[in-house]
């Protein structure tokens, strides 16, 4: 195979990968940082001659305006992970949530509809056919394999990640190239609650324990929390900057975990360019497709593997909702209730949901008595093993309801405890 004649074979432009797409067929895209920009934007220039196509995403980073209310009927985006823009477009009916465990996202959805399409982003190819498809295999490796046509949108800034991520161009039907600036989402400082979040959970996290972590104020006020700690490994859904932070500190070697021993593994990385060159041929750092790194059972097979995720509220015997917010989709369940489960099927292991004691700048408690009529639980009480605020710790597993009341009280803030009391006693939840 002459590899360069291949490569050229396949070049199009995006506005030429627009056209193919017909009435009624299904696109997905490749995620976050990986989605294709050239493509999805022209995408929407194609929306208005289209009738019923459907766009399956996940967390998009950008508003393309495929979105726009005008195209109504023309397209609509599935999203399995709701940001900003399926918030702002989901009240116009154009963009509706797929509910998944992720570790089960990509597969269920290509077992229920023919993929028309799969538009993702690549590293270019080396001198063996292989691209990589860097910043994410999240569900793009399956999309790969389960797409009638792949077209992958070459960006030379991408870094070259290993494990789980080469795809040779006999896999591929088209190419578009396409030189643009990575996507970037800059670190949030954690806040003085957060920061007390992070102390009281850095307290159960031992040396040598395998750590999955997520993004914002409170992972990244854990993340420095971690600092002093030995030998820890990583085996998560994303890849932070604070990893990066932890890996450079020392506290970071792998040595102790049971699966991939020595490596950082993960399923999709999403943060400031820093973490791009960091994980660029790194061989630390290791891409496994989604349905392994969330695989509950796989992730149950590591040593002392400690979870820890957020959430929006809790009500008083343990339903975590991390999703909902305001009657409404606020994100999606993503890979909270694999690594929840996962991490307690572990030798040592611990489910960790952290959150604020309050929101809308204190006149909220987010701990209830009951949770909001229509709200969507992301974990059920049963599953739930430690929770966290600035207030402390609260363990609930194998504790009654009454028990439960009690130790989630202590630990809301003190301003609507004796409001939670009052609330538990009228409504006879203990």
């Amino acid at each position: 195979m002459d590899l360069q004649q291949e490569y050229k074979k396949r070049l199009l432009g995006p506005e030429e990968a627009a056209n193919m797409v017909k009435n009624r067929q299904t696109i997905v895209a490749a995620m976050a940082a990986s989605e294709p920009p050239a493509l999805l934007g022209a995408l929407a220039q194609k929306a208005p001659e289209l009738e019923g196509v459907r766009i399956c995403t996940c967390l998009l980073m950008r508003d393309y305006g495929f979105m726009d209310p005008s195209l109504q009927g023309h397209i609509l985006n599935e999203s399995w992970f709701f940001g900003p823009w399926e918030r702002k477009y989901y009240g116009e009916q154009m963009a509706t949530h797929l509910p998944n465990n992720l570790h089960e996202a990509g597969e269920k959805k290509a077992e229920k509809d023919n993929i028309d399409y799969f538009w993702g982003t690549a590293a270019p190819m080396d001198e063996n056919g292989f691209f990589s498809l860097s910043l994410g295999v999240t569900y793009e490796k399956i999309m790969v394999e389960k797409a009638d046509t792949v077209i992958l949108e070459i960006n030379e800034n991408l870094p070259r990640t290993l494990g789980d991520t080469q795809v040779h161009i006999s896999e591929i039907d088209w190419i578009v190239e396409n030189k643009a600036d990575l996507v970037e989402l800059p670190p949030v400082e954690p806040s003085a609650v957060d920061q007390a979040i992070g102390d009281n959970i850095a307290d159960l996290v031992e040396d040598g324990a395998t750590v999955q972590l997520g993004i914002g104020g409170i992972p990244n006020a854990i993340a420095r929390n971690l600092v002093d700690k030995k030998n820890l490994g990583i085996h998560t859904e994303m890849f932070t900057d604070g990893m990066v932070d932890l890996f450079a500190a020392g506290a970071i070697t792998g040595s102790q975990k049971s699966l991939w021993k020595g490596k950082m593994v993960g399923t999709f990385a999403l943060g400031t360019s820093r973490l791009y060159r960091f994980i660029d041929q790194n061989p630390a750092v290791e891409f496994q497709q989604g349905n392994v790194t969330n695989d509950p059972f796989v992730i149950g097979q590591n040593y002392q593997m400690v979870s820890i995720n957020t959430a929006l509220q809790v009500d008083l015997c343990g339903q975590v909702v991390s999703e909902w917010l305001g009657g409404r989709q606020f994100s999606g369940t993503g890979g909270q209730a694999d690594t929840h489960r996962g991490a307690q099927r572990s030798p040592g292991g611990k489910g960790i949901i952290a959150l604020r004691s309050t929101a809308k700048k204190g006149a909220v408690s987010t701990i209830q008595p009951q949770l909001p009529a229509g709200a969507q639980v992301t974990l059920g009480r049963q599953e739930i093993d430690l929770v966290v605020t600035e207030y402390g710790v609260a363990s609930l597993k194998g504790r009654s309801v009454r028990e439960r009341v009690q130790r989630l009280i202590a630990i809301a803030h003190p301003d609507f405890r004796e409001e939670l009391r009052k609330e538990a006693r009228r409504l006879e939840i203990w």
